[in-house]
């Protein structure tokens, strides 16, 4: 989350008094949602939590351990974990402190929210796979759904919390609009996964699965648009129609992300950004750099720091 945020989120509830050490809640509510800042400041383990909407966690600062029957796994900032209604959890605070608190923010949605917003996507962008809609659960796996935010993602949520914030007259307008672009931009994510995991597993069953499938075996290639229409046997119209419909995107933005989520992955594994700034398919370290901090918001060296942390 954006350095500007916190700032604005800690004048926010300064004035209020600590209650508790550990998730002390600051609550600002709406007819859409409600937006739950949390605040810990000792550390803690198993600490639990339950959705009884659909819950959006974005981290703000720190570091959590998230337990659950479904996931396990760290929350760090400039990441989003979605859960069902009725997942519990349990969370560890290894960091926390007085000086350098772990802070969150949650945000319930109405499950007839979700509902209206996959709705809209069947009407206006249906997927262009055969017996496939869009469906609620696409916006958390069923259980839980863990993501990286990109930059555009930390702006929105910047937008949804500033409204909450500021109070003005057109405060439940931006709510609702940015509430709907949060959960289209969820369940164009988790469809996409989907998506993917279709290709691997069988390449064949569309064009659009063996697009998908050539990409992702080709990302350190030099992939031009006349190889995807050939794997896809369509024409290039067709072949953006389909892409837009169901990522959300054309073809060459889809490659630019598809290469910066598996460099992610590879910096995660240890490798160096040079290393992989070439085997995602760049060939400038310096520009790999710019559009990796572009996308996500902080260079591909703070995955490298995390790591050495650890």
């Amino acid at each position: 989350m954006t350095s500007s945020l916190i700032r604005r989120t800690a004048l926010a509830h300064a004035a209020r008094p600590v209650r508790q050490l550990i998730e002390n809640r600051t609550v600002f509510e709406s007819h859409e949602a409600e937006l739950s800042v949390y605040d810990t400041y000792e550390q803690a383990q198993r600490v639990g939590l339950e959705a009884e909407e659909v819950l959006y966690c974005g981290m703000l600062t720190g570091r959590k351990v998230l337990h659950g029957n479904h996931y396990d796994g760290e929350f760090l900032p400039h990441e989003s974990f979605v859960m069902a209604p009725g997942e519990k959890i349990s969370i560890d605070f290894p960091e926390a402190n007085p000086n350098q608190p772990t802070t969150c923010l949650t945000l319930g949605i109405g499950r007839h929210k979700l509902q209206e917003v996959c709705d809209f996507l069947n009407r206006h962008t249906p997927l262009p796979m055969k017996n496939c809609e869009w469906q609620p659960n696409m916006g958390y796996s069923d259980h839980v759904f863990h993501i990286y935010h990109t930059q555009s993602t930390q702006l929105l949520l910047e937008r949804i919390v500033n409204s909450f914030l500021i109070r003005d007259d057109d405060r439940d307008l931006v709510l609702n609009l940015g509430i709907t672009e949060l959960l289209t931009r969820m369940l164009r994510q988790n469809g996409r996964q989907f998506l993917q995991r279709c290709a691997q597993q069988n390449p064949t069953n569309s064009g659009l699965h063996a697009a998908v499938a050539f990409i992702d075996s080709h990302l350190g290639d030099n992939l031009e648009i006349d190889d995807l229409c050939k794997q896809a046997c369509m024409s290039r119209s067709k072949l953006y129609q389909a892409f837009k419909q169901a990522l959300g995107c054309g073809p060459r933005e889809y490659i630019q992300q598809r290469r910066l989520e598996k460099a992610r992955l590879l910096l995660q594994s240890g490798k160096s950004v040079t290393q992989v700034c070439f085997e995602v398919g760049y060939v400038s370290p310096s520009h790999f750099c710019r559009r990796f901090s572009q996308f996500y918001g902080h260079p591909p060296g703070t995955l490298l720091k995390r790591q050495d942390v650890s």
